[in-house]
C-alpha cells in the first residue's frame, strides 16, 4: 500500500490536490480536519487562533492505528497541514503544497480568518514551515505550485 501526505500551509490547494490525486489514483481520500473533529483528536481550542489545539503525537498514534493500518489493500493520500508530522516509515512521499502570496492572501480573507491569522499563515508559507519540518522529518518530498 502507498501512502501519500498532502501538506502545506493553510489555502495553498490541499484539499484540492489531495481530492485529485486520490481519484486519479484510485487511493483513498483522507480528510485528517474531520478525523479531528470526529475523533475528538484536540486537547483544547485557541480562541486568539481560532483553531483547535492538536496534539501531533495523539494524531500520528490515531492515524497509523485508524487508518493506516487498517488500509492494507488500497492506497491512502492524506490531507492536512499536520501530516508530514507522521513518521517516514509510514509514509512513501509527502507532496508540499506552495502558492503565490497574493493568491495565498486572498485565499485566506476570502475563507475569513482575521488578518492576524493571515498574517500568521502568510509568514508560514514564506518561511516554508510545511517543507522545512517535512525535511527535517526526513520524508521523500515534492513541491506544488497551485498557481
Amino acid at each position: 500500500m502507498k501512502v501519500i501526505c498532502v501538506t502545506g500551509t493553510p489555502g495553498t490547494g490541499k484539499t484540492t490536490l489531495a481530492k485529485k490525486l486520490a481519484k486519479q489514483l484510485g487511493f483513498q481520500y483522507v480528510d485528517v480536519q474531520k478525523l479531528i473533529d470526529t475523533n475528538k483528536i484536540f486537547e483544547g481550542y485557541d480562541k486568539e487562533r481560532d483553531s483547535k489545539i492538536v496534539d501531533t503525537d495523539k494524531l500520528n498514534d490515531f492515524l497509523i492505528k485508524e487508518v493506516i493500518e487498517k488500509s492494507k489493500k488500497k492506497g491512502l493520500v492524506i490531507d492536512s497541514h499536520l501530516s508530514h508530522y507522521l513518521p517516514k516509515k509510514y509514509i512513501d512521499e509527502v507532496i508540499v503544497c506552495k502558492c503565490d502570496l497574493l493568491k495565498l492572501k486572498k485565499r485566506l480573507v476570502e475563507k475569513g480568518y482575521d488578518s492576524k491569522k493571515v498574517t500568521e499563515n502568510m509568514d508560514s508559507e514564506i518561511f516554508d514551515v510545511c517543507y522545512n519540518e517535512a525535511r527535517e522529518n526526513k520524508h521523500k518530498i515534492v513541491t506544488y505550485s497551485s498557481d
